[in-house]
């Protein structure tokens, strides 16, 4: 499951599939779960999985199941060989499938019997790699009826999808912002597409934003449940949306568009630039607008900077968060995965460079965040040398892939997991809490199914396996250890944050929709 994770984060990372490869049986069914997320993210993977012998099918054979047809509800393609002589074939069709059009999973199934049997080299069908993914354009009607309706908006919002890091439409989307002076609102993997200390920035205002917004720009963004589906009452009734995707499909999708843009997302807004040059529009920075949406940012992240500054014991997650900003790099990869502790860190650890936060994404995965840290690691180790990646885990989201410490320490990966413990998912109970839950009879019935061991000590785990481990209680022993783990770049190190259990985020607009809060 873990290296399924890790091969399409390496997709997503490099616009090129990870390949992962898995066994029969259990071994398929255990990437299944990779497989789907990377098709709903939109990232490219090929998963090359064993089966049973063609010749005992139907038999009862070890393993046997039927991975093929399987595979066809969670990937872009889902195929066996039919030879040895069409495999190379196959692979060329595998790969251009992945990252053609919109990007996905690819799935092929090699039978047992194929291990051993032989071949001819010359009947062999050996094909070229396919060329790049083509790159498509919008209709010039579709860009000009799209700059008409933005240049006549009152309060326009441009709203930066994750579609956009994987286009690598980070300078072109930068200049449009400037360009215009456009409010804008990053998805959370689209965070760092532009960065998160622009000044046309609009995330601290984010309820704000999408409310009362009556032009909204998506770029690579679908409006499925992170953007609340573009329905009230988060967004307004009469809301003109310009949509801008790779995927015919998608346009139109729960709301009606104003103007469609089909194709690569960079192109198109090399293509809006285009169109605003000749138009000279720029949007007024002295707007009501624009005043409207300072004032709310101004209040949201003085009511994050109050829950900061606060000193008592135990810490809660603004003030955590608050001392991890400070001290980790600002060019690290984020990975991060948990309830409250993506939520929070989201809003409260910016990002400064494209394609380096990876989250529960989409599908809203729990259990990707170690697999995701070291696909980031071994990606940064060829590409960006030096470059930390930093995986942030609630203790909850930690459990579901903890052992991958194992594989982090066996490949000297200097990832740097901090675990923000609250003894649960969402909330958890102290210790003498726990003891008096325990004084009630049977824990199986007696304590929350939500709460976990208190104190556990997760940082054991990396110290066994020869990294280093921290246990901290205090905003001085977190600063201490970050400042230790930060400066030690060869050795992988967990520091273990205990936090108050009952700590939560900070009160909602529209509290009956906060889980939709992505």
């Amino acid at each position: 499951q873990q290296a399924c994770y890790a091969a399409s984060a390496v997709g997503y990372l490099t616009g090129r599939p990870g390949v992962c490869l898995v066994v029969s049986g259990p071994g398929f069914l255990h990437a299944l779960g990779g497989m789907a997320n990377a098709t709903i993210n939109c990232w490219p993977l090929i998963v090359i999985g064993g089966s049973s012998d063609r010749n005992q099918e139907t038999m009862g054979a070890f393993q046997e199941f039927p991975q093929v047809e399987a595979g066809r509800l969670y990937n872009k393609l889902s195929v066996r060989p039919s030879s040895l002589e069409v495999i190379p074939a196959v692979i060329e069709k595998a790969v251009r499938t992945s990252i053609y059009g919109r990007p996905g999973s690819c799935y092929i199934d090699i039978p047992g019997d194929f291990v051993n049997l032989q071949v001819n080299k010359s009947s062999v069908k050996y094909v070229e790699c396919c060329l790049p993914p083509p790159i498509s354009m919008a209709e010039h009607s579709a860009v000009s009826k799209a700059a008409s309706i933005l240049a006549l908006s009152k309060q326009p919002l441009l709203i930066i999808g994750k579609g956009a890091a994987y286009s690598h439409a980070e300078n072109n989307i930068r200049k449009l912002v400037d360009l215009c002076g456009l409010p804008f609102l990053p998805t959370p993997m689209a965070k760092g597409v532009v960065p998160d200390n622009h000044p046309n920035c609009v995330a601290a205002a984010r309820s704000t934003a999408l409310q009362h917004a009556d032009v909204i720009i998506l770029l690579g963004a679908r409006l499925n449940w992170i953007l609340h589906f573009g329905l009230p009452p988060r967004f307004r009734q009469d809301v003109k949306v310009i949509q801008i995707d790779i995927y015919a499909e998608e346009l139109g999708n729960n709301v009606r568009p104003a103007a469609i843009l089909l194709g690569d997302i960079n192109a198109v807004t090399k293509q809006l630039l285009e169109e605003f040059s000749k138009r000279s529009f720029k949007y007024p920075s002295n707007s009501e607008w624009w005043k409207r949406l300072r004032v709310k940012m101004k209040n949201n992240e003085e009511r994050s900077k109050g829950l900061a500054s606060q000193r008592s014991l135990p810490m809660n997650y603004y003030t955590v968060f608050h001392h991890i900003r400070e001290l980790i790099p600002k060019d690290c990869i984020l990975v991060s995965e948990g309830a409250n502790t993506m939520d929070i860190g989201r809003t409260m650890l910016p990002n400064y460079y494209p394609r380096q936060r990876l989250d529960a994404g989409t599908f809203g995965t729990m259990g990707v965040g170690l697999g995701f840290a070291i696909a980031a690691a071994m990606v940064a180790k060829d590409r960006a040398p030096g470059k930390r990646v930093v995986c942030i885990e609630g203790d909850s989201a930690f459990g579901f892939s903890g052992m991958e410490v194992e594989t982090i320490c066996r490949y000297n990966l200097p990832i740097l997991i901090i675990v923000v413990n609250n003894n649960g998912i969402y909330t958890g109970l102290d210790a003498d809490s726990w003891k008096g839950m325990l004084k009630l009879g049977n824990p199986a019935t007696c304590v929350p199914p939500v709460s976990l061991l208190p104190n556990s000590h997760y940082e054991q785990i990396m110290s066994t396996f020869g990294g280093k481990g921290y246990f901290v209680k205090t905003p001085e022993e977190l600063q201490n250890a970050l400042k230790a783990s930060v400066t030690d770049k060869q050795t992988p190190a967990l520091i273990n944050i205990m936090i108050d259990p009952q700590s939560e985020r900070k009160k909602q607009e529209f509290p009956w929709l906060t889980r939709s809060n992505l």
